[in-house]
């Protein structure tokens, strides 16, 4: 993350904070947009590539790394999960250079979203939640964009399905809701 940007996101946080009359820092999970949907990360190409278009879904985000051996094993579970849950949105975030990820995707090829924070991504988990930087870890976001839930250490693919079903089921619902809106002659 720029300098820049973290000071204008710090910024943005303290204002908050101070129209709220709090003196203490806000957590990630009660601000009402999780700061990730405001980083930006290198795609496999070196394209710089906002988060924010993730925002209105729910989203599972798995920090990694292709030494991490936690990690490596759980991508095949992470990329089952992606192909069982069309309506959640996957995104793998390697804490590692471009050419390792790249080498790594020839053997064990992954089909969601995967980007490069390099080795500076440990400051950005700390900032999210994760004060240790251990590897890996995930991020569970509903659609709003809010910290649903928190994985520090190797996922249990069985928990973070129950996790997923209930806001499949909610997305689900604000879908039926929005058709209803859109056309209120349906109700008559």
């Amino acid at each position: 993350m720029s300098r820049r940007l973290f000071l204008q996101q710090s910024l943005s946080l303290a204002t908050l904070a101070g129209l709220g009359g709090l003196s203490l820092p806000l957590s990630a999970s009660l601000l009402p947009v999780s700061p990730f949907f405001g980083l930006h990360f290198d795609d496999r190409q070196g394209d710089a590539q906002l988060m924010r278009p993730y925002l209105g879904k729910p989203t599972v985000v798995n920090f990694w790394a292709t030494w991490c051996a936690p990690c490596v094993e759980e991508m095949p579970e992470l990329e089952a999960m992606h192909q069982d849950y069309p309506d959640i949105q996957f995104i793998g975030i390697a804490i590692d250079t471009s050419r390792n990820v790249i080498r790594f995707l020839e053997r064990i090829p992954v089909t969601y979203d995967l980007y490069i924070a390099g080795h500076g991504g440990v400051k950005t988990m700390r900032e999210l939640g994760n004060k240790k930087g251990g590897l890996p870890y995930t991020l569970v976001f509903n659609a709003q964009g809010r910290v649903h839930q928190e994985i520090i250490g190797q996922i249990d693919a069985t928990a973070l399905r129950q996790t997923l079903d209930p806001l499949v089921l909610a997305q689900a619902n604000e879908t039926i809701n929005v058709n209803f809106v859109d056309k209120p002659d349906v109700l008559a």
